[in-house]
């Protein structure tokens, strides 16, 4: 049994052991109350591994509930670990993406770290751009509201763009045969690098960039 929590290392995917697990109380008031914020020193080392130890974006309310630390001194602690990381020109940077904060490489090392597990980039095709693009910037609309604007049946691509955790249904709209309404995910914000839907360009970019070049862009208008 371990004894000293210093030597414990938890990696993403990596859950506590039970003997820790079993120490955190039940009601999250009694939880809250119970963290100690580190001390001054500790608290970038603190935030830093804990980003690193999560398989998911942490926002600022997560850290305050991990780290115990106010939300200023999360942002101070998280802004000074950014610059820490362009400073020295790290391969990884702390971005601020669907909502959280995570740690992630920089694009310049891609190519070589896709060789640690032999992954090739994730592509999407045209008609999947086109596709997710409506649902982005119409959210929540029904495959027939996505049909619409495309010409063409949509049914499995976005059967294809759910089951890749891009797309979720968001309720049944108000309409005959209430047929389902879909919108796009937190994952859709990871894969895309943004903080929120406000990150979306505009629709008068999109019209310009279409406008300037026709191959830029989703093919179908939006409008």
């Amino acid at each position: 049994m371990v004894e000293d929590k210093g030597h414990l290392i938890l990696l993403p995917g990596i859950s506590p052991f039970p003997a820790y697990n079993a120490a955190v109380p039940d009601d999250p008031e009694e939880q809250s109350s119970a963290i100690e914020a580190p001390s001054a020193e500790l608290l970038i080392p603190v935030i830093e591994a804990v980003l690193f130890a999560a398989d998911r974006p942490l926002s600022v309310a997560d850290l305050e509930q991990i780290v115990g630390a106010t939300a200023t001194q999360i942002r101070a602690a998280i802004q000074v670990i950014q610059d820490s990381g362009v400073a020295r020109g790290a391969g990884i940077r702390v971005d601020e993406v669907a909502g959280g904060f995570q740690f992630r490489t920089q694009p310049k090392t891609t190519e070589w770290v896709s060789r640690l597990q032999d992954v090739k980039p994730v592509r999407l095709s045209n008609a999947a751009v086109e596709t997710l693009a409506i649902i982005a910037y119409r959210q929540p609309v029904t495959r027939q509201g996505v049909e619409e604007l495309r010409g063409v049946d949509c049914g499995g691509m976005v059967r294809n763009l759910v089951h890749r955790g891009l797309v979720k249904t968001m309720g049944r709209a108000d309409a005959i045969g209430r047929p389902l309404m879909y919108g796009t995910t937190s994952e859709f914000l990871e894969f895309f690098g943004m903080r929120d839907l406000s990150d979306l360009p505009a629709l008068r970019d999109l019209r310009e960039m279409q406008a300037d070049d026709p191959n830029e862009g989703p093919q179908t208008s939006l409008f």
